[in-house]
C-alpha cells in the first residue's frame, strides 16, 4: 500500500518545534513491523548510535527461541523503546492477513476472512466480525500499556498490507487509522535474497527514497536466506543521512500528526495479558 509523497514545505510545517530533525534536515519515517526479533538488538544499537526516532507496529509473533515478540522476555526491550520516545501502532495480535470480505452477520455487522500466519507458522483460516477484529487490534495496545506504561497511538498496519475498504472502515470505527508505506519505502527485507540480493536492495533504496517517504522493515524475517540487517540497514541510515535526511516518528508526519494523541482503551479492571 503506497502513500503519496508530501512536500518538503508541508513536512517542515509539522516539524516546527519537533526534536527528531534539526533545521534543514528532511524527514523520512522508518517503521518496523514485528518479526522473529533477531534484528531487535541491532535496531536498538543503531537507535542509540544514530539518535533515531522510529515507529513500531506490534503483533505477538513467534521468535527464534520459541517465545513471542510481546512476551515477558521482550518486555525490557519494549520499555527501552518507549523511554526513547518512539511511536507504536497495532499489527493485530495474531498477525491476521485479510483474505476476503464476507456477507454481513446478524444486524448487518461486517465480517471478514483472514489467514492467520506469522513467521514459520502453518497458516490457519478464520472468520472475524468487525467487533472481533477490533479486539485483535486492541490486544497489542493493552499489552504495550502493561509492559511500558505507554499508550499506543491510534494507528495500525494490516499484515502484508492487505485490507479492503470495509476492513479499513471497521478499524476506523474502533479508533484505528491505517498506515501503509511509500512505494520507494518498501525496503525488501522480506524478499527472496537470491533474486533480490542486499547490494541491489541498498542501491535501490538509496536511489529512490525521498523526503516524506514511509519506510517498511521488520524485526526479523524467517524466509530470507541472506540477512538484510546489518548488511543493508546501517548503510541505508548512513546514506540517507548523507543526503540530508533524518529519521522521524509518525507523529511528525502530516497525515498522522492530528491522530497522535494518547489512546484510551476501555478498561474492565486491570488489563491482563491476552
Amino acid at each position: 500500500m503506497s502513500l503519496r509523497r508530501w512536500s518538503v514545505a508541508a513536512l517542515a510545517a509539522v516539524h516546527l518545534g519537533a526534536s527528531a530533525c534539526q533545521a534543514g534536515e528532511k524527514p523520512v519515517f522508518l517503521t518496523f513491523d514485528t518479526g522473529h526479533m533477531g534484528v531487535a538488538p541491532l535496531v536498538a544499537e543503531l537507535i542509540r548510535k544514530h539518535q533515531l526516532r522510529l515507529s513500531f507496529f506490534l503483533a505477538d509473533e513467534p521468535t527464534l527461541n520459541g517465545g513471542s515478540s510481546l512476551d515477558e522476555q521482550w518486555a525490557p526491550w519494549w520499555r527501552e523503546r518507549a523511554a526513547e520516545g518512539h511511536d507504536f501502532g497495532s499489527h493485530t495480535w495474531a498477525h491476521d492477513i485479510w483474505e476476503a470480505d464476507l456477507p454481513p452477520g446478524p444486524g448487518g455487522e461486517p465480517r471478514f476472512r483472514f489467514r492467520t500466519q506469522a513467521g514459520e507458522q502453518a497458516p490457519r483460516w478464520r472468520e472475524l466480525s468487525a467487533s472481533e477484529y477490533c479486539e485483535e487490534l486492541r490486544k497489542p495496545a493493552r499489552r504495550l500499556k502493561r509492559m511500558t506504561g505507554r499508550e499506543m497511538a491510534p494507528i495500525f498496519r494490516a499484515p502484508a498490507g492487505k485490507a479492503s475498504k470495509a476492513l479499513l472502515d471497521a478499524a476506523r470505527a474502533c479508533g484505528f487509522e491505517h498506515v501503509g508505506w511509500s512505494a520507494a519505502g518498501f525496503l525488501g527485507d522480506e524478499l527472496d535474497s537470491r533474486r533480490y540480493p542486499n547490494a541491489q536492495l541498498l542501491q535501490k533504496a538509496l536511489r529512490d527514497v525521498r523526503p516524506g517517504d514511509i519506510l517498511l522493515a521488520h524485526l526479523g524475517i524467517w524466509s530470507r536466506q541472506e540477512a538484510w540487517a546489518p548488511a543493508v540497514l546501517e548503510p541505508l541510515i548512513d546514506g540517507l543521512k548523507a543526503r540530508g535526511m533524518c529519521f522521524a516518528p509518525l507523529r511528525e508526519h502530516p497525515r498522522y500528526a492530528r491522530l497522535m494523541k494518547p489512546m484510551t482503551l476501555p478498561e474492565s479492571g486491570k488489563p491482563s495479558l491476552p
